[in-house]
């Protein structure tokens, strides 16, 4: 049985800044599986409110106004409009889809300050913060990078470093600089209101590790066993920035509240919006009952870097206030590639949602599921043409296109389009119905479980046991003899679309209303899944539909060379090279021990992504390296390969495997690694100077 035992549910997906078009790999994310879970349970007939909407605050918008030339107002209207309009084109069912810059949403983040303020749970402090001099203005997290402390990536945010997923705060960068100048930013003293994280740390683990232990899924619930391991701190709930909501306070004058403060307060804001406009109570889907078995049930879909918000900061300030429910779930899925390289939106590296809806017109559900089936749940997947091409044309097309339009055209050409019964059913018949009903609960198991791929798979069997079952009882020759026994396996084989059609509803909503509408049937709830009679004998199909189309290669060719003329032309584009450091004496640099090494083996380190373990020749003695180039180099094309190493970089331990050095690399603006090494064979140990 499943585990869907509660009737009220709210469900949310991450908002999507308003600071750029919708990609697959958003989708992937945070959209297609929260669609097709609260799909679900209105098949299921709970009471279910499905919240989203524009994230419209934040430097990551007055950045972008800045290097478009216009103002946040402009960039968030222009990107709302279009968010909005790809997400009702593509068929994400919303209730409603609102945005952070609404007047309602800027009167609940500020009461949810005040009642934590009055309350006391603020930590109220002078500090110094990063304040570009020549801008005149304190610098909010995302207006300064600079080098992660974790993973040395030089690319890092103030507030998170986006390649290993580390929450940082400004002054944990090393050699940090100012985005708008580029140059490094001074401290300057200013006043903040903290949420001491701190103190809700006992709290979280009880809550959390404790109680969310079989919850939640194993990387969600790793990241979060990390985060509280380090130690969590006191975390900023405001910034000195000129676009966001007001810091309800007279002393805090010029000043807003942290992004991640009022973003998902959004989540609420938009409920509330949405109540207010169809007669509902809001407070049914956040606050707590009287009766705790009248809660609603809160999920949050979102994508693995949201996690530490949804799973450990916005709890926090549920709870801090007392009055509103905590997320049950929060099934963050991993990241999308795109090619076999990361999706970058700074180097259009992306399969643009609305560039789809254009280049494929009505082909909405093809692309719902290609990516549902391969979901990154639990691990990073990837996205080619060449398999969108593969999964369309050999599956969609092949199975459950071909058998439904094999139903339909010989039910037409032989009974008029019209239902009968036939002869009486046989043990095939009835082998048939005994399978088909099992799907449902199959499939239901799976959602339940945020095993959306599974769920998908279970699907396609469906499909697949009406075309084994069409093509081992050969209607199309057993018409010439028994005229009886083929209105019965038509008759079978129609309860069997009629039954996908009810399966589809959650995952392909486009190809399930066509389906009900080729059958001349309303459609059906959950409930009629796996029934035999699902349409009546005497009852006549209506007109033929072609549910699916092949991919043609010109359509993937194009596809491909969009994405290879977006490289060339990054490629030409002149990149700004990262800010030299701070000056450093000869007698530093001569402290470093560099040579020519010589790769003797290399394997991948267990279970890692990033770590290969090397046995080098450095000239001097074989050693080990343990070094995070595995996302770019195979184990067995870097044997031989000459590199430069620092020898006498102090031993270190990494995944409990001593690396006895650093082999140098060069990085690219789009963090592509390659060896620094030298242009023709080097006898090892030699010096490089």
């Amino acid at each position: 049985m499943s585990n869907l035992s509660k009737k009220r549910y709210t469900i949310t997906s991450a908002l999507p800044y308003a600071n750029g078009p919708l990609h697959i790999g958003h989708l992937a994310g945070a959209y297609i599986p929260g669609d097709i879970f609260v799909r679900f349970l209105r098949l299921k007939g709970k009471d279910v409110v499905y919240v989203c909407g524009s994230d419209e605050h934040g430097a990551a918008i007055t950045i972008k106004a800045k290097k478009e030339g216009g103002t946040p107002r402009e960039i968030i209207d222009k990107y709302n409009k279009q968010i909005k309009e790809s997400f009702a084109e593509f068929g994400i069912s919303f209730d409603i889809y609102h945005r952070t810059s609404e007047q309602i949403h800027h009167q609940l983040s500020q009461e949810f300050f005040l009642n934590l303020y009055e309350k006391g749970e603020f930590i109220e402090k002078f500090s110094e913060q990063y304040y570009d001099e020549e801008f005149h203005q304190f610098l909010a997290d995302r207006y300064i990078t600079g080098t992660c402390p974790h993973c040395q990536n030089e690319g890092a945010y103030g507030d998170q470093c986006e390649k290993c997923g580390t929450s940082l705060s400004p002054t944990d960068l090393i050699n940090p600089k100012s985005t708008l100048s580029g140059k490094t930013p001074i401290l300057k003293e200013t006043k903040h209101w903290y949420l001491p994280l701190d103190k809700y740390q006992p709290w979280l683990e009880k809550w959390l590790i404790e109680g969310k232990k079989d919850v939640l899924k194993p990387n969600v619930y790793g990241q979060c066993q990390s985060w509280l391991k380090q130690g969590l701190q006191p975390r900023s709930m405001t910034r000195d920035l000129d676009w966001g909501v007001d810091v309800p306070l007279e002393e805090a004058v010029g000043k807003k509240l942290y992004v991640w403060l009022d973003a998902p307060i959004g989540y609420i804001s938009a409920t509330k919006q949405w109540a207010l406009d169809h007669g509902k109570n809001w407070e049914d889907y956040w606050k707590k009952q009287p009766n705790p078995e009248d809660d609603s049930t809160l999920i949050h879909f979102i994508g693995k870097d949201n996690i530490v918000f949804h799973c450990i900061t916005f709890p926090a300030i549920l709870h801090a206030h007392g009055e509103y429910i905590l997320p049950d779930n929060v099934p963050a899925n991993e990241f999308l590639n795109l090619e076999g390289d990361k999706l970058s939106t700074s180097r259009n590296h992306a399969v643009w949602l609305h560039e789809y809806l254009e280049e494929f017109p009505g082909k909405e559900d093809e692309l719902r599921y290609v990516l549902t089936s391969i979901l990154p749940e639990t691990s990073d997947s990837e996205f080619t043409w060449k398999d969108f091409q593969a999964r369309v044309n050999n599956e969609l097309v092949a199975i459950l296109g071909n058998f439904v339009n094999r139903v339909m055209v010989l039910s037409h050409k032989y009974f008029a389009g019209n239902v009968w019964g036939g002869s009486a059913l046989n043990a095939v018949d009835n082998h048939v119905f005994d399978e088909l009903a099992k799907y449902p609960e199959l499939i239901e198991q799976s959602i339940s479980n945020y095993r959306f791929r599974e769920a998908l798979g279970h699907f396609m069997n469906a499909a697949r046991l009406g075309n084994k079952y069409l093509a081992d009882e050969e209607p199309w020759k057993v018409i010439k003899t028994d005229e009886e026994r083929v209105k019965t396996v038509l008759y079978v084989a129609t309860q069997i679309v009629a039954n996908l059609a009810v399966l589809a509803q959650p995952f392909l909503p486009k190809t399930s209303a066509r389906l009900f509408d080729m059958l001349d049937l309303s459609q059906q709830g959950w409930d009629k899944a796996g029934a035999k009679d699902l349409v009546k004998e005497g009852h006549r199909l209506g007109d033929v539909q072609l549910l699916f189309e092949k991919i043609t290669d010109e359509q993937v060719d194009f596809q491909l060379q969009k994405l290879a003329d977006a490289k060339a032309k990054n490629a030409l584009e002149t990149v700004e090279a990262t800010p030299a450091k701070g000056n450093i004496t000869f007698d530093d640099f001569m402290k470093l021990d560099i040579r020519v090494g010589t790769i003797l083996e290399a394997e991948k380190v267990a279970k890692t992504k990033k770590l290969l373990k090397l046995t080098i020749d450095t000239g001097i003695d074989q050693r080990t390296v343990v070094s995070g180039i595995a996302e770019f180099f195979s184990p067995e094309d870097i044997v031989g390969k000459q590199v430069s190493i620092l020898v006498n970089l102090e031993p270190r331990e990494i995944k409990g495997i001593q690396s006895q050095g650093m082999i140098l690399m060069a990085e690219d603006a789009d963090g592509r690694l390659d060896f620094v090494n030298p242009t023709s064979a080097i006898r090892p140990g030699s010096t490089v100077r």
